[in-house]
């Protein structure tokens, strides 16, 4: 059951985009569309939860003065990781996410969970915590993504969804398009929360 609240968590309630509001750089960034948020989203998952995985085992062995340094390597390597696979297994993705690939390294979502979880809880529940708050970030980006997508462009994952005589609204995945539509989902969601309190 604690197993299940940890997955739950990252989903939900203590959801890093919706609710933690953290990660926003690659928020912003590459929820263009919905290939490119499932795309970070599954590479910031692999790393959440490996990660969380090494921290949580190595933890005994981990000095407390030196332990930010340690999570550092520990996420940059497996950043290297994930970064190999995209280029060797989908060199497009790797060039539409770019720069961001390797920012996964210097994640705040990553670094929140080694502190705040990894380094203190058991290896099985620092993979479920991972992953469940991979996936909640994953679920996050895509719902960014395809309302960008959709608005900007027409199409979700390259198929198009809207009339032939619909006018794509550029703005929608430029800049601008990614803080209004992350703004008005926040609104929405406090909206939501506040009715059900």
């Amino acid at each position: 059951m604690v197993i299940i609240n940890d997955f739950m968590r990252g989903l939900f309630k203590e959801n890093p985009i919706f609710v933690l509001v953290l990660g926003m750089c690659p928020t912003l960034a590459v929820s263009t569309s919905v290939e490119n948020a499932l795309g970070m989203g599954i590479s910031v998952s692999f790393v959440l939860m490996c990660s969380n995985f090494l921290i949580s085992l190595l933890k005994s062995c981990i000095p407390d003065k030196i332990r930010i340094p340690c999570f550092i390597v520990i996420i940059a390597s497996f950043t290297t990781v994930i970064e190999f696979m995209i280029n060797a297994f989908v060199p497009e993705l790797q060039k539409s996410l770019g720069i961001f690939i390797p920012l996964i390294a210097v994640n705040c979502v990553i670094f929140a969970r080694a502190e705040s979880f990894a380094y203190k809880n058991n290896m099985i529940r620092s993979i479920f915590d991972g992953l469940g708050m991979g996936l909640g970030f994953t679920g996050a980006l895509v719902i960014v993504g395809a309302i960008r997508e959709i608005l900007g462009e027409g199409t979700i994952l390259g198929v198009s969804v809207m009339p032939t005589s619909y006018q794509p609204m550029l703005i929608a995945i430029l800049a601008p398009g990614a803080f209004i539509t992350l703004g008005l989902l926040l609104a929405a969601l406090n909206v939501i929360k506040t009715k059900r309190v």
